[in-house]
């Protein structure tokens, strides 16, 4: 890979629509197509002959043919054929649980795909209570089950073998435990920003991560998931209308740690072509191990499968029911990926320090407010949204200086920099948030930002709008907490018709949409460029 001098970082500002919506500053030095305008983006998207739309379309891929769907993006007229529930991989099961996914097989006949797959294994009852009583919104029901490995599509219904659009396939987030391909509405995006948008499944939590450390079970299953799939999209996505040659991979959370990852995998290596990086990169603390010899242990007590050897505990894990497995996983947080030799020949700090990685253009960022809703529920910490005091905070930050592998006097020098003399209940809540969400997101971000600007151009951004449709919710001190951004990239949050976009907040998605499509057709991060269609960088 030869490097490529870039040697800035440029910003890109999300804030609320009463202030100064979006700012930019000009990219990485290197000739662009076109200048930097902020324009607003056309009311309706352009279609072509839309009166050629088939209701029910169908598509030949290399294991055969499937039959979508017509949809209409909620309060347009705009039409969308979504295929859901297609096949990257063959069913993980049997001896392919803790195993490397292997191409789906062939099928004969026209396969429905108007319907979405099964979620993968996850604690979802926990999910869906928690997702309710957070933030008022019920996820959608679909069935369970290990055989998960699916992908979903939406592509504009004027698109056909040929149109050559961009494509930008999105990884979930969820810890690696938790996600769903219908929780993410493609269709807006698609739609209004003439792309093509790919939602990918993986396996999650025991069945995405275990390792043994050996032959038997070399682990990150979810990871090389996500690597069938793109190899899936450059085999099949020109049936799509897409354009194998302009992927852009982009996900939140432990989706973002996963492009990260990719963007230092060698087994991604021209599977994509751009990447984005929302609220998650390849160092957040906790995702990576070097060993697997601690979570391999628990397992095996867990799994009541005993002090046996590597081959004998697979052997026993894998003759557990869904249900066994479930259980298994309930006290598992978090199981991280491995630094197994194959998908990650090193930890991701050491290749990222050496520039073994593919010099893609990214977005890379973070909201304003990390820690204040979701992720103190997530990590079991909801006490810290009540008023604290000074002892709490420092056992809290002893805490997080172990997670980061910092020496004792760090948490000192945090309380010194962020806190001060403060006794103020309120405010110590609002800085201790904005430590943890410093420490786990931000400065991970930062860190892989300026690792990555010397090689390839990167774009750096705060999302910070306080959103409207959870204020009853969320208490008034939740700036951008955790993932909200997503809501406006897709314009649907979770899928949720109930939630309604105000006209300056629907101006906000519009913008977003426009900024990570356009860099997706060229890997400019521009809200306007006219002759940024059908364009894009070299692969890495």
């Amino acid at each position: 890979m030869t490097p490529i001098p870039h040697p800035l970082v440029s910003e890109l500002e999300f804030r609320g629509p009463k202030s100064r919506l979006l700012t930019s500053t000009p990219g990485p030095s290197r000739s662009h197509p076109c200048p930097w305008q902020l324009k607003i983006p056309p009311d309706e998207p352009a279609l072509q002959d839309e009166g050629q739309d088939s209701a029910s379309p169908v598509r030949t891929t290399h294991t055969g043919q499937v039959r979508g769907s017509l949809v209409h993006v909620k309060n347009t007229d705009v039409g969308i054929h979504t295929f859901l529930g297609i096949p990257f991989a063959k069913p993980p099961l049997g001896l392919l649980r803790f195993a490397p996914p292997e191409p789906p097989e062939s099928w004969s006949g026209i396969k429905d795909g108007t319907s979405h797959p099964a979620k993968c294994l996850q604690d979802f009852a926990s999910m869906k209570e928690m997702t309710l009583k957070l933030l008022n919104v019920t996820l959608p029901s679909t069935s369970m089950s290990e055989d998960c490995l699916y992908l979903n599509i939406y592509t504009p219904a004027h698109s056909h073998e040929g149109s050559k659009l961009p494509v930008m396939v999105w990884i979930h987030g969820g810890a690696f435990v938790v996600g769903m391909a219908s929780m993410y509405d493609g269709s807006a995006l698609a739609a209004f920003e003439d792309v093509v948008v790919v939602v990918i499944q993986y396996r999650l939590g025991l069945l995405g991560f275990f390792s043994t450390g050996d032959k038997h079970a070399t682990g990150n299953w979810g990871y090389l998931d996500q690597v069938a799939a793109l190899r899936w999209v450059q085999q099949n996505i020109v049936y799509f209308g897409g354009d194998p040659d302009h992927v852009t991979i982009f996900g939140e959370s432990a989706g973002g740690v996963s492009v990260s990852l990719h963007v230092v995998s060698p087994m991604s290596e021209g599977l994509f072509h751009c990447a984005i990086m929302e609220s998650g990169v390849a160092l957040l603390p906790s995702f990576t191990a070097n060993s697997s010899d601690v979570v391999s242990t628990v397992v095996a007590n867990l799994s009541a499968c005993g002090q046996v050897d590597s081959e004998a505990l697979v052997d026993c894990l894998r003759h557990k029911s869904e249900e066994e497995i479930l259980a298994i996983n309930k006290p598992l947080s978090i199981i991280p990926g491995l630094v197994d030799g194959v998908f990650l020949p090193k930890h991701p700090q050491e290749l990222l320090a050496s520039a073994d990685l593919h010099p893609v253009p990214s977005i890379i960022g973070v909201n304003n407010d990390e820690f204040s809703w979701i992720m103190p529920s997530v990590m079991n910490n909801s006490d810290t949204q009540k008023e604290m005091d000074r002892e709490t905070i420092k056992d809290g930050l002893q805490i997080i200086s172990t997670m980061m592998m910092m020496p004792p006097e760090f948490a000192d020098l945090l309380m010194e920099e962020y806190i001060g003399d403060s006794e103020d209940p309120q405010t110590l809540r609002i800085q201790f948030h904005e430590i943890m969400g410093d420490c786990i997101f931000v400065i991970p971000a930062l860190q892989v930002a300026k690792l990555q600007c010397s090689y390839a151009p990167v774009y750096f951004y705060e999302f910070q709008h306080q959103l409207s449709f959870f204020k009853d919710v969320r208490p008034s001190y939740v700036r951008a907490d955790h993932g909200d951004e997503v809501h406006f990239i897709f314009r649907s949050p979770f899928g949720s018709s109930h939630i309604q976009l105000t006209e300056e907040e629907e101006l906000l998605s519009r913008k977003m949409m426009k900024y990570w499509a356009n860099f997706a057709r060229n890997g400019v991060a521009v809200l306007f460029c006219q002759s940024c269609h059908n364009k894009g960088p070299q692969s890495g």
